[in-house]
């Protein structure tokens, strides 16, 4: 089974004011450090746009995102998406809001996620000390995905994560 990333960056960005993916953050914008960064654990992430699909495209030319019609339906709907399109792989699930996260991070994530033996109905994200909340970006398996439906958190998949596993 295949690991792919996924870049959810469908929403509108209301709260901001610009979209999240576009905002600039020191020499790139939000996107741009994302994409630099999954780059060492996977050459093409595919990334869902949405409300800024035109914005998205125009600045990152090279990019061919999945334009998800239905992103005013929230996230849940977006990762739907990303499961249909890639429907035999486990996902490594990055929000564009999340834009931070170090190459080290991801590759102890894919490194983990590997050495579990790429669980079907596992999950994994880091999390912020031993009883901390748990972090982005999240690994899950394809099983689990698929027992994913509309109208549903996300959250649902870590209840019913085996194995649910953290890296701290």
């Amino acid at each position: 089974m295949s690991l792919r990333a996924v870049v959810l960056a469908a929403g509108e960005s209301r709260r901001l004011g610009e979209p999240k993916a576009l905002a600039q953050l020191g020499s790139r914008p939000a996107l741009g450090h994302l994409l630099a960064n999954l780059a060492s654990v996977d050459a093409s992430p595919l990334v869902l746009t949405g409300a800024h699909d035109a914005e998205i495209r125009a600045r990152f030319p090279e990019l061919e995102p999945l334009y998800h019609p239905r992103w005013a339906e929230g996230r849940t709907s977006t990762v739907l998406a990303a499961r249909a399109a890639l429907p035999h792989a486990d996902l490594l699930i990055a929000p564009v809001d999340v834009p931070l996260v170090s190459a080290a991070t991801l590759a102890a994530l894919v490194d983990t996620w590997r050495t579990l033996g790429s669980p079907e109905l596992g999950w994994l994200a880091p999390r912020l000390g031993p009883g901390g909340s748990f972090g982005h970006p999240v690994i899950v398996g394809r099983g689990l995905l698929a027992r994913l439906e509309p109208g549903k958190e996300l959250r649902y998949l870590r209840a019913h994560a085996k194995p649910r596993q953290s890296l701290v």
